[in-house]
């Protein structure tokens, strides 16, 4: 009777995390079949700017960010992060395998620990997940990315990527940025100009566009450069 008993409470426990995990897979696979064609209201790195300047006591932090249709962008926006962030973006299935063991061999010999994650990867972390580095946060960035790659086309990845990136303190998105740092929307941008806020993306709290230091100017130079040698825009309409 008493193992009977046991059976039956860890089946009860199995079927509980079981349907557990299902709606765990589930309710971010919903989301994002709506996120397909409804905007993205924000983003998990926006929410948590939000929270810990009200937990700081920021009364002056303000978050900016205004979603834009990819038609109302500037083309050399996306082919400015492409050519800086995921040069073979449009061609892989989320996951960059070769720029993944670099940075792994990289990182095993110490200094700054340094990512080969992919613009995919990145819409998927910065839309539901956190900053801090872990094994659970990665392998959910993997799931995520999966699914993005298998219910998004390319363009709409791109599209939410340019829409949620973070480009400055409080500043989110290429709308957002070219308002701030330019003074125009971001359909108006020319291409030095999207490769500026591009150079900016891996550290865009002490990376600074509207006062670049020497490194963000050399940077900048690159991703023109290699934006020449890709060629062509990214539609995004």
């Amino acid at each position: 009777m008493v193992r009977r008993e046991k059976r039956e409470k860890r089946w009860s426990l199995g079927r509980f995390l079981l349907r557990l995990s299902s709606l765990l897979v589930l309710m971010p696979t919903l989301a994002i079949v709506v996120m397909r064609w409804v905007p993205p209201p924000s983003s998990a790195f926006m929410l948590r700017d939000e929270v810990l300047a009200w937990w700081e006591a920021k009364e002056d932090f303000v978050l900016h960010q205004h979603w834009v249709d990819g038609s109302d962008m500037a083309p050399s926006a996306g082919l400015a992060v492409i050519a800086a962030e995921d040069q073979l973006f449009t061609s892989h299935c989320g996951f960059n395998l070769r720029a993944m063991a670099q940075a792994w061999e990289r990182n095993q010999k110490g200094g700054r620990i340094r990512g080969g994650s992919t613009l995919s990867q990145q819409t998927a972390k910065n839309l539901f997940l956190y900053p801090t580095r872990s094994l659970l946060r990665k392998g959910l960035e993997a799931v995520l990315t999966v699914l993005l790659e298998l219910l998004w086309p390319k363009s709409r990845i791109l599209e939410v990527y340019l829409n949620i990136a973070q480009f400055g303190d409080g500043i989110y998105g290429v709308e957002a940025a070219s308002r701030e740092f330019f003074g125009k929307p971001a359909r108006l941008m020319t291409p030095a100009e999207a490769a500026l806020l591009a150079a900016v993306l891996p550290n865009p709290l002490r990376l600074r566009a509207d006062r670049p230091s020497a490194y963000v100017f050399k940077r900048q130079a690159w991703i023109l450069k290699q934006m020449r040698q890709l060629g062509g825009t990214i539609d995004l309409r």
